[in-house]
């Protein structure tokens, strides 16, 4: 079964690659939280005006504050743990029940071939990561 793992693990990696999806890993709801608070002081000084100019350095701030927190899917899937590595494989396996495969290229082959299938595993990857990581 390890070896089934590494090759789902492989195969996410390898399909979802050039789709340049990005996970909040942590505290993105800082980011927004310095932007909403650096608009109310800015309007709370200057007005309306003030609400645009806080809430465009708010969003500065937080976007830098949380530059590092947003990791590509396949650097996340290379930093879990075999146990992460294995409940990932589980949930994704949910949308993959019917897909008959022998090796990672085929499967590949298959996901990328099938519009429908792709979508259900990068809708099953990005919500476990989000929930999981």
């Amino acid at each position: 079964m390890a070896h089934r793992i590494e090759a789902i693990m492989q195969m996410c990696c390898e399909v979802f690659a050039d789709e340049e999806i990005q996970v909040a890993v942590k505290g993105s709801a800082m980011g927004g939280a310095v932007a909403g608070g650096m608009a109310v002081v800015g309007g709370l000084l200057l007005g309306p005006a003030g609400i645009a100019a806080g809430g465009a350095l708010g969003g500065l701030m937080g976007a830098m504050m949380t530059h590092e927190q947003f990791k590509p899917v396949p650097l996340i899937i290379s930093e879990l743990s075999p146990p992460q590595q294995e409940r990932l494989y589980k949930h994704l396996m949910v949308v993959l029940e019917r897909v008959r495969w022998t090796d990672v290229a085929q499967l590949i082959a298959l996901v990328l071939a099938n519009p429908s299938v792709k979508q259900q595993l990068k809708d099953a990857l990005v919500k476990y990561i989000s929930k999981e990581v």
